[in-house]
């Protein structure tokens, strides 16, 4: 008989719990926030960063491997957003105003925290795999409540702001920050509908779910979110070519376009029209629409799924030869880069789009976001090195606005980064996205099936921050944040597999 001490053993037990715990904490956060005002405001968003800053704590103990990030691509995204943070810290020494700049020094190291407590957990591919899914559900789930708001009115009243004038705006309280979780979640459905490793189960239920994404996104009248998902569809189609893949991302799109259209018709789901009892009866019908157009594409997906499987329907890749995936790529950048175009050569005058949920507002193009652009390059043409202090726009902005409007924000992470905090804020900015970038190339080279749908995803944020205020919604940019420590995470691995 041979006696054994115990408790390594235990304790080996007590870590794989406290890193799972960690790791569902991980995923559960964004959609936490998102019920709390995104996160938004101080009280909350510091509650979150303690948090965060806990489970990197935990993590470094429990987590598999080293802790000292080993790989260019993760030194480089850390590194940069570590320094951006600093720097940011630095800047309230110059801003203008010391509570906003404080603010987005908060901000920061909020997502600091995320990210490298996402690089250490995601290191074992059986949880990195469920990263893809569990956000994905998030965003359902967030979503999905704001959509039971529009066709149960008198169960679900989600107190739509005034000022989103009948847009999806609830719960993250902003209509283009929840275009661009819905564009999110939309391509994440997608690609789980077409990954060939997944259960057919699962698949069928990601074409189910992408219709209700896809009517959130048309409820929100969000013309940079539709761009933003056009530009994540076309990098999910270039980075997994498969026939599965075209198949599942034109069912989901027929799909979420049919229900939008009908929803279109519908005034009191479209635009919270009428009196109580109009919208309830219009929404009971959208919920029946809604249903059953759900399970016709589950049913259709059920079908083609047997059809890959019996071999009736190819699941080879697309004949794409090198000069069609160079256009494909062009194609993808120039969708991304469409709304900084037409905000250049329509800025809003006499064009501009109707005020609220209207159908006029996906065909203008007129927008006062040029003006936030030209403002914040000028305030960077004069303050190049170190710009005008984190938070400082706002100032900027009511020293030079041409016309009467309130601003807090550039309305671009790229240019309001270059007018507050220099070009040493944006090489830093940029030296984090391009170690997320690096980290997408090496797992896709080591496990393309794994990075193909966070790589479209982050692709859907990136154009999206671009024209709007996405950093400053911690539930928005979270998503984003975890599935960039996911890929970095894989990217350590990549190295010493």
């Amino acid at each position: 008989m041979e006696l054994r001490d115990p408790r390594p053993q235990a304790l080996s037990g007590v870590r794989t719990w406290l890193a799972a715990g960690a790791r569902v904490v991980l995923l559960a956060g964004p959609t936490a926030l998102a019920f709390l005002k995104s996160g938004y405001y101080e009280d909350v968003r510091l509650v979150a960063a303690i948090v965060a800053w806990a489970l990197v704590a935990v993590l470094a103990v429990v987590a598999d491997g080293p802790v000292v990030p080993r790989t260019t691509a993760v030194r480089l995204a850390v590194g940069g957003l570590l320094a951006l943070t600093l720097w940011t810290l630095l800047s309230r020494a110059w801003a203008p105003l010391a509570g906003p700049a404080g603010d987005d020094a908060q901000r920061d190291v909020l997502y600091l925290g995320v990210l490298i407590a996402a690089a250490l957990a995601w290191r074992p591919r059986a949880w990195a795999s469920s990263v893809e899914v569990a956000l994905a559900l998030g965003t359902l789930v967030v979503i999905g409540y704001g959509v039971l708001g529009r066709v149960l009115p008198g169960l679900i009243d989600l107190h739509p702001s005034s000022y989103a004038g009948g847009r999806l705006d609830q719960p993250l309280t902003y209509w283009n920050a929840m275009g661009a979780l819905a564009a999110i979640g939309f391509v994440l459905w997608a690609r789980i509908a077409g990954d060939e490793l997944r259960a057919q189960g699962l698949r069928v239920l990601a074409v189910a779910a992408a219709l209700p994404t896809g009517l959130a996104l048309y409820l929100t009248y969000s013309r940079g979110a539709l761009a933003a998902v056009a530009c994540g569809l076309l990098v999910l189609a270039l980075l997994a070519p498969t026939w599965r893949q075209l198949r599942a991302i034109l069912l989901a799109v027929m799909g979420a376009a049919i229900v939008s259209a009908i929803a279109s018709r519908l005034d009191g789901v479209a635009s919270v029209s009428g009196s109580l009892g109009h919208r309830e009866a219009q929404g009971a019908l959208m919920l029946s629409i809604l249903v059953a157009a759900m399970i016709a594409a589950a049913a259709v997906q059920a079908w083609l799924c047997r059809g890959e499987r019996e071999g009736r329907l190819s699941v080879e890749r697309l004949p794409l030869a090198p000069w069609m995936r160079r256009a494909g790529w062009a194609a993808a950048i120039a969708v991304a880069l469409l709304p900084f175009a037409l905000a250049a050569v329509s800025e809003r005058g006499e064009d501009n789009p109707r005020f609220g949920a209207s159908v006029e507002r996906l065909a203008s193009t007129g927008s006062n976001r040029y003006a936030y652009w030209r403002v914040a390059l000028r305030t960077a043409a004069d303050h190049p090195l170190a710009g005008v202090g984190a938070g400082g726009f706002r100032v900027e902005w009511l020293r030079e606005r041409p016309f009467r409007e309130a601003v807090r924000d550039a309305h671009s992470l790229y240019f309001e980064t270059l007018a507050e905090l220099g070009l040493v804020g944006f090489v830093l900015l940029c030296a984090l996205l391009a170690g997320v970038l690096l980290a997408v190339r090496r797992v896709i080279e080591a496990d393309a099936a794994l990075a193909t749908g966070p790589a479209a995803a982050l692709a859907v944020w990136a154009a999206h921050a671009g024209v709007d205020w996405d950093w400053e919604m911690p539930a928005l940019t979270l998503v984003a944040v975890v599935l960039a420590g996911m890929l970095l995470a894989q990217a350590e691995v990549a190295r010493r597999g």
